[in-house]
């Protein structure tokens, strides 16, 4: 219909045939003029990629690789796989250099020992560049007897040859150079005849795209009055079906908004089974939801009459087996399905309940006994807008519950985050004073968690606070809360422990961390160590802000002091002290933060 509506408006059949055979012309141009820049683009990368692949040859098979290059000197075995390279190649000549310049090999052996003093070679090649020159030359200067027989020659015997200088790197220091020469002329020939031979095919497609628009734009006058009769019939249909449509989703309306106002599921399935005894008065019915453990299906309602049991398998529904609605008693051959009796031989409706693509429940209808079969059967779109309803509803309920607890986790490690740790020591103080118990809290922080990111990458950090948030959840008992504050810092809540137990439980963790391994690719990560911070309530504060505070500043004074070790807030610098304290680092952990 739209195509027949397009043909049919005269400026625009203009404008198509215009664009056709301008797109002609300029492909019969492409012929011309087109070919020869593309060509020696197609050159350029085919002898750039070549020439890498010799270079990656020629460094691995000389004794000294790079170095020889640095040296600028080459053992016999080096000169003798060298020579052989312009006999087995399509490479007739080339040159090493070293950094200055110089040639200290060369396939012509009159080149050895010159300097290359061209701008160009300190600009572009001695900065890592490939350099590249495409140019005739007399067949006479072309080396070797393959290149002098080549089969597409140019007039006056002149040949096309390609000139590459690829650099030698080591360490990132440029030491210095392989230079390239080799004959292009049947490559450019033959790409230049492959190139026009496209052109002139699209020409042709287009030349018969052209020839073939004119025709149909004339035909299209002819058809056009047939296809507007046709499209005004099927707007009619169209309108027909929006109205009984709109009338449905009216009806459907109310239910979604005292759907969408529920705020648990068991006062969904109440205003469900209320509104689908109006909804469809011909359909007894029952919904089952997945539970949490997903391995069977929990009867929540019923309607009209129907019964559900109290829990069904998904392998007792064949809508659900087969993964769409299952119309039973539709077919000359069916099967009931496990969670109805066997006896009852209505037709019935099984509808899985869908929610952002995954099955989250079942709908099951069946008639009444009175029921006329063709009411019953006009029920089922009407019965598939209410599953969907009734799927989103359910959705949006388990979404809430669901996004509650993630509002107080941390998606990367799944502990707890700071609004949490906030709350919960804020009741655990408040109950610290009323009941005069101790509480204290560890702050904690990954040492050199830069170096992570920095040297391996943000997936091996992620991968260390995922361990670290993992030891810190394992290491929690009873009401002990672990949260990830941000970044790379921790805090452990710790009721009713005193200051000089959990400075031994912040030992204890610093030494679980420093025992983890963990594994990235194919390969062990560096040490993870911890620098902790203990602070305690009511001596290091008696409000939230106060005593994370004090634990922040216990945790500064461990690393300051040389990090993998606890600090307790107020203490002083064992290393400004002579007397030895608990938590003085081991000379072993010192030598090993020293070789870190």
């Amino acid at each position: 219909m739209t195509r027949i509506r397009f043909l049919g408006r005269p400026r625009l059949n203009m404008l198509l045939m215009l664009f056709l055979g301008l797109a002609t012309a300029v492909a019969w141009l492409s012929v011309v003029y087109l070919p020869t820049p593309l060509v020696n683009r197609m050159m350029r990368e085919d002898i750039s990629r070549e020439a890498e692949n010799w270079r990656f040859r020629v460094l691995h098979t000389l004794e000294n690789g790079s170095l020889a290059f640095e040296r600028g000197h080459l053992s016999e075995v080096d000169i003798a796989w060298l020579e052989e390279v312009t006999t087995l190649s399509d490479i007739y000549r080339f040159k090493l250099f070293t950094a200055d310049g110089r040639v200290f090999w060369s396939s012509r052996a009159s080149d050895i020992g010159t300097i290359n003093d061209k701008p160009y070679f300190q600009s572009v090649v001695a900065q890592g560049e490939k350099y590249y020159k495409a140019e005739m030359k007399p067949m006479g200067e072309v080396d070797g007897h393959l290149h002098g027989a080549a089969d597409h020659h140019l007039p006056g015997d002149m040949l096309c040859v390609a000139e590459i200088y690829t650099p030698v790197m080591r360490d990132g220091r440029f030491v210095g150079a392989i230079e390239f020469y080799t004959d292009v002329t049947a490559m450019g020939h033959t790409f230049t005849i492959r190139l026009r031979n496209i052109f002139i095919g699209l020409s042709g497609i287009s030349l018969i795209l052209l020839v073939l628009t004119t025709v149909v734009i004339r035909r299209a006058g002819r058809i056009q009055v047939a296809a507007m009769r046709e499209r005004a019939e099927d707007e009619r249909e169209m309108m027909q079906d929006q109205m009984r449509l709109t009338r449905e989703v009216q009806l459907l309306g109310e239910l979604n908004e005292w759907l969408q106002s529920s705020r648990s599921l068991d006062e969904l399935f109440q205003m469900v089974g209320r509104f689908m005894t109006h909804i469809l008065p011909h359909c007894e019915g029952s919904i089952y939801v997945y539970s949490n453990s997903r391995d069977v299906l929990v009867g929540a309602t019923s309607w009209n009459g129907g019964h559900h049991c109290d829990h069904i398998r998904a392998e007792d529904c064949w809508g659900l087996r087969r993964g769409r609605t299952y119309s039973y008693g539709a077919a000359e051959v069916d099967f009931p399905c496990g969670h109805t009796e066997t006896q009852d031989t209505r037709p019935a409706y099984c509808f899985p309940v869908l929610a952002h693509g995954e099955t989250i429940g079942l709908l099951h209808l069946k008639a009444r006994p009175e029921t006329n079969l063709l009411d019953f059967r006009a029920s089922q779109k009407r019965a598939q807008m209410c599953a969907e309803q009734i799927s989103l509803a359910i959705a949006n309920v388990q979404m809430r519950d669901q996004l509650h607890d993630r509002s107080i986790r941390d998606p990367l490690t799944g502990l707890y985050n700071r609004r949490h740790l906030t709350e919960t020591l804020r009741r655990h103080l408040d109950r610290a004073q009323r009941e005069d118990r101790p509480l204290s809290l560890l702050s904690l922080d990954v040492d050199h968690f830069k170096r992570f990111n920095d040297n391996h990458g943000h997936d091996a950090g992620d991968m260390v606070l995922r361990a670290v948030g993992s030891a810190l959840e394992q290491f929690c008992d009873g009401d002990e809360t672990a949260c990830r504050i941000g970044g790379e810092e921790f805090m452990l809540l710790l009721p009713d422990l005193r200051l000089e137990a959990a400075a031994l439980r912040a030992e204890a963790l610093r030494g679980t961390v420093e025992r983890i391994s963990v594994r990235y690719g194919e390969k062990t990560l560096p040490r993870i160590t911890v620098s902790i911070g203990v602070a305690a309530h009511p001596d290091d504060g008696a409000m939230p802000q106060q005593l994370m505070k004090a634990a922040d500043d216990a945790l500064y004074d461990a690393k300051g002091r040389g990090r993998n070790q606890v600090a307790i807030a107020g203490e002083a610098d064992p290393a400004k002290d002579d007397a030895p304290t608990l938590f003085a680092k081991p000379p072993q952990a010192e030598a090993l933060d020293r070789a870190g």
